[in-house]
């Protein structure tokens, strides 16, 4: 039934808009007198012009010819079956009706009676309900929806009429029409609105007061969307002095803000929620991020982190926890390539883009492309030890000036970015130090023994570190540019039991969520399982030594019948006894049988079990 509706509200568009131009051609109407929505759609976009605003206003259409009124009819009678086929819910079509009608009165009935509708509900073709009364220039639509929670700085998801129609799947007269009558007629249909927050709107139709009070509410003044800032947009002298004289406020609130927030919660409190250990890692790099937030770092140079460490303890995962707390989650703003795909000379053309005359040169480089799109994101160079020489000759100017030529002679710039290499260049000798370090802390009993902290010596690093990085990369300019190079070392026996618990925790969660299974351990199972750690596998060999010695029994117990939803599991530390064959402890499950906490029954000890063990260790005799 409603792809019937779609098939005949686009059918209906269609014959009205075609109906619409042949009696335009017969009467040989002027084009701009005859309504926007009923234009045939041009063959390309328009240019934005300065100033910007006019760019997207359109004259307002007259219609005073009698055929021209039919038309127009005919059209509407389309509109109106391609809105009721298209319309996703009626609840969402009345308050966007009230809100297009201007009746505040309405709006408030509306929300006491849904009092848990969300206010920042989409159009189904991208805006919100602030975005409608902001383009219309209604100040007391738009106070009373800032009142009910409205956010002012939501983007519109509308980009234009034939991209929106591509994506929707509708033809693009039925998004025309949707465009002018639920939102605004004033608006070309060909612009890029992708982006335009409230206040955009407000300047395009100059509602000085919509302006002033959007402001007032917290609307930033310099978010850029589709390349338009709001300031860009305004035709007016004094609306842009208004303008820039509230983004420079709003901006010096917003650093006092996040000044304020950072006094409250440091970074190095941020990066521990995520990465267990590391602590002197961890406040290098914050130390380094804390100078260039607060204006103590050259703004001619980007900031460059040489990650060292074995495999399994960190590095990526701090660069990525960096990246989202630089620029609060946003896409694009971590950049990761993986350096061992760079190991031949030739391969520098995938970096920066194939010169003229050479296959992929239209494709760009993989680096240049996604730095021309974020150039202030956290780019990180992992394993970079293993790229060839040749391409990190590439790096030296990017890590010196911030800026970088592609393949097409086109210059980015990127000071601002953070750039960040990881290798496991002296992983054996780092480790072997911290835990030479750590065993003479235990001995000399100190304070710093209960946490395993260890700091890396300087003569370590002079006579050690740097002789291993001089005969990798050699060349001292290179190394030169790097403003930090951060040691990561092995876990301490504290840390390692964190990051059991972390693993179990993280199996319990999904043993609830797919199995319905409740899973518990011992205290003592952490450091049984941590004894599993390889410091040449970091917290890998943590995780596989879990689901080894875990994870198997539980999938076994399942697959036998024995385990069942709504089972509660305790996993526990058998220590051997004398007389007993085993000489490690080992880990076994127990099930509770019944209400009491002592019924507890042993998971291997189950006939089922046994049979499904007796079964696979006879089929791997036969392989």
């Amino acid at each position: 039934m409603k792809a019937a509706g779609n098939s005949l509200a686009s059918f209906t568009g269609r014959l009205s808009a075609s109906c619409t131009r042949a009696m335009c051609r017969s009467v040989s109407l002027d084009r701009n007198r005859v309504p926007k929505a009923l234009r045939s759609p041009p063959n390309r976009f328009l240019k934005v012009r300065e100033p910007a605003a006019r760019s997207f206003r359109v004259p307002q259409p007259t219609f005073d010819h009698p055929k021209l009124k039919l038309a127009v009819a005919i059209g509407l009678a389309g509109f109106t079956v391609a809105q009721c086929a298209t319309s996703k819910n009626n609840l969402d079509s009345k308050f966007f009706r009230i809100v297009k009608q201007g009746s505040t009165k309405e709006l408030r009935a509306f929300l006491e009676a849904n009092s848990k509708y969300n206010i920042d509900k989409r159009h189904f073709l991208g805006w919100t309900a602030l975005h409608v009364a902001a383009v219309n220039g209604n100040v007391e639509m738009v106070r009373s929806l800032l009142d009910a929670g409205a956010d002012p700085n939501a983007g519109d998801d509308y980009v234009n009429v034939y991209r929106t129609a591509s994506e929707k799947g509708l033809h693009t007269l039925d998004v025309m029409l949707h465009r002018e009558s639920e939102f605004s007629e004033s608006l070309r249909a060909q612009e890029n609105y992708l982006g335009f927050t409230p206040l955009h709107y407000a300047i395009l139709v100059e509602s000085v007061d919509c302006v002033k009070l959007l402001l007032a509410r917290g609307a930033n003044p310099s978010i850029e969307a589709s390349g338009h800032t709001p300031v860009a947009l305004a035709k007016d002298n004094e609306m842009k002095h208004l303008l820039e004289n509230e983004a420079e406020k709003f901006q010096l609130a917003e650093q006092e803000r996040e000044a304020e927030e950072r006094r409250r919660f440091p970074l190095e409190q941020r990066l521990k929620q995520y990465i267990i250990g590391q602590e002197a890692a961890i406040s290098t790099v914050a130390a380094a991020i804390r100078r260039k937030e607060n204006g103590w770092a050259d703004d001619e140079h980007p900031l460059v982190f040489l990650f060292l460490g074995s495999s399994g303890i960190g590095k990526t995962e701090l660069a990525k926890q960096l990246a989202n707390y630089i620029h609060k989650n946003k896409t694009n703003s971590f950049i990761r390539l993986d350096m061992s795909e760079y190991q031949e000379k030739h391969e520098v053309a995938k970096l920066i883009g194939a010169p003229p005359g050479y296959v992929g040169h239209d494709a760009g480089g993989q680096l240049t492309k996604q730095l021309r799109a974020y150039p202030n994101a956290v780019v990180l160079f992992d394993e970079v030890d293993k790229a060839h020489p040749d391409v990190l000759t590439v790096l030296l100017q990017l890590f010196d000036e911030g800026r970088l030529t592609d393949g097409k002679g086109k210059t980015i710039e990127c000071k601002n970015a953070i750039f960040v290499m990881t290798s496991n260049l002296g992983s054996d000798e780092i480790a072997n130090h911290a835990i030479q370090l750590r065993a003479e802390v235990l001995n000399n009993k100190t304070a710093k023994a209960a946490t395993g902290e260890v700091k890396i010596t300087k003569n370590f690093k002079e006579q050690v570190v740097r002789p291993i990085l001089k005969r990798h990369f050699k060349r001292d300019e290179f190394l030169g540019r790097i403003n930090e190079i951060v040691y990561f070392l092995p876990f301490s026996n504290a840390e390692l039991n964190r990051l059991v618990s972390k693993e179990l925790r993280f199996w319990a969660k999904k043993a609830e969520e797919k199995h319905r299974v409740t899973l518990n351990w011992d205290t003592g199972v952490e450091s049984v399982l941590a004894g599993g750690y390889n410091h040449h596998y970091g917290a890998r060999s943590i995780k596989h030594e879990v689901e080894r010695r875990v994870i198997s029994k539980l999938a076994a117990a399942q697959e036998a019948g024995v385990l069942k939803a709504g089972a509660t599991v305790q996993v526990v530390v058998h220590w051997p006894r004398p007389g007993e064959s085993e000489s490690e402890p080992t880990i076994r499950l127990r099930l509770k049988t019944g209400s009491r906490e002592r019924d507890f029954v042993e998971i291997g000890d189950s006939p089922d079990i046994k049979a499904l063990s007796h079964s696979f260790t006879k089929n791997i005799n036969k392989i």
